[in-house]
């Protein structure tokens, strides 16, 4: 049995552990706006259509991914020297305020999402109040 994790030695460098993505990276997005819609394009690699969710709640756009680990008794016997492929869940949340979410459109192709949420078009509605 050993307390130090196998990758500390054999050869790989003791600072791969610090240098290991943070969460957010592994779902890089930029975000912008043209003709009255916002637009998510988001990375997401290694993930299938059906593991990625997109949900809008007040104003909040969450997007979230999840693998399940494939591990089975096979695998269990393998000694591992080094092991990179993660498995779990990832979100994002964005706000974008007043958003129409009955129109929200998505669409992922080649390990990329792309979000098109329309704003809401609220009319101004001035009232001149009287003073008493």
């Amino acid at each position: 049995m050993s307390f130090i994790p196998k990758r500390y030695y054999l050869g790989d460098d003791f600072f791969d552990a610090f240098l290991e993505p943070a969460e957010k990276d592994q779902m890089k997005c930029d975000i912008y706006e043209k003709d009255d819609k916002y637009h998510i394009v988001m990375d997401i690699p290694g993930y299938d259509k059906d593991d990625i969710s997109v949900e809008c709640e007040n104003g909040y756009i969450t997007i979230s991914a999840e693998t399940k680990s494939e591990e089975n008794e096979e695998d269990s016997k393998k000694n591992y020297i080094r092991r990179e492929r993660h498995y779990g869940k990832f979100s994002r949340s964005f706000y974008l305020g007043d958003v129409d979410e009955e129109k929200i459109e998505a669409e992922f192709k080649k390990g990329t999402l792309k979000v098109v949420v329309p704003k809401e078009t609220k009319e101004n509605s001035r009232k001149k109040i009287e003073i008493k």
